[in-house]
């Protein structure tokens, strides 16, 4: 499994799965969460798509570095996982704050994007979401990440799910929230940080995009991708009914099979844009 050097030194870590020669899909995982967040998703595309899931900085088998973090450098960090993949355009997928990060690349990088899917995620602050992750990372620096597990997990598994799980989530706290509070605190001051101006440059993103939910998604609530997807001219918005804000592992078959349709059409459009640009250009040679 490679790793990438960052344009700071910090070192970011990889995994390519899926079909070798198949269309890349870049996969951005959210506050505290590694690569295998994915895993459903990864073994869903395997068939169809090669898939290139990395660890966010502060996550994961990547560094992660005392201060606070920035989500812009954290979308650079995405294109050098890409550079040294590789990789000239990718699908690019983000949840949560990956979504966050997944929209920078989409304004700041269109050249290297052949389309985008925005899971649970946001593009404009509340003041409610941010006290509440500013006090997850003062219990987490104050307390470790133990502590805040079952706090979290309220805001990110839905009632039903919830009750199901509660005796696996109170075991596996302190394994799934295994990172070090530092890089914690350090991620959530990155997404407290980033300016609500990105939200009037989401109108430029021309690829196909898909903004998706769960209608039982607290932090990141529906009207937070619907404000996205009114924002893109080419998104489409899909709620799945009785999904929480973990919908990619809650509901992995249904987010599959939505996410699976459209990057098939997604795929189509960017084959079909390549077409026309050679043509393109062998007219005017």
């Amino acid at each position: 499994m490679p790793f990438v050097r960052a344009t700071d030194g910090a070192r970011l870590h990889y995994a390519v799965t899926g079909r070798s020669g198949g269309p890349p899909v870049l996969l951005i995982q959210g506050l505290g969460a590694d690569k295998h967040g994915w895993v459903m998703q990864r073994l869903g595309l395997a068939p169809f798509f090669k898939t290139i899931a990395f660890d966010n900085r502060g996550a994961g088998r990547s560094d992660k570095p005392y201060g606070d973090y920035s989500l812009e450098q954290m979308a650079e960090d995405a294109i050098a996982v890409l550079d040294h993949a590789g990789v000239e355009r990718a699908h690019v997928m983000g949840a949560s704050m990956g979504g966050a990060i997944t929209e920078i690349i989409g304004v700041r990088h269109a050249d290297r994007i052949r389309s985008l899917t925005l899971a649970c995620t946001a593009c404009m602050h509340h003041q409610w979401r941010k006290e509440l992750l500013a006090e997850w990372a003062e219990t987490a620096t104050e307390h470790g990440m133990g502590s805040m597990t079952g706090e979290a997990a309220r805001w990110l598994i839905g009632p039903r799910s919830f009750r199901r799980l509660a005796p696996a989530i109170g075991w596996m706290g302190p394994l799934a929230f295994s990172r070090p509070p530092h890089a914690f605190a350090g991620q959530v001051a990155a997404i407290l940080d980033i300016d609500d101006s990105l939200a009037d440059e989401l109108g430029d993103i021309t690829v196909p995009t898909l903004v998706i939910v769960g209608n039982q998604d607290i932090l990141t609530p529906r009207g937070d991708s619907e404000d996205i997807a009114d924002r893109i001219p080419t998104a489409e918005l899909v709620v799945i009914s009785g999904a929480a804000h973990g919908l990619m592992v809650e509901h992995a078959s249904t987010f599959n099979r939505v996410l699976l349709e459209f990057l098939g059409r997604a795929e189509q459009t960017h084959q079909a844009s390549g077409a026309e640009t050679h043509d393109a250009a062998a007219n005017v040679g």
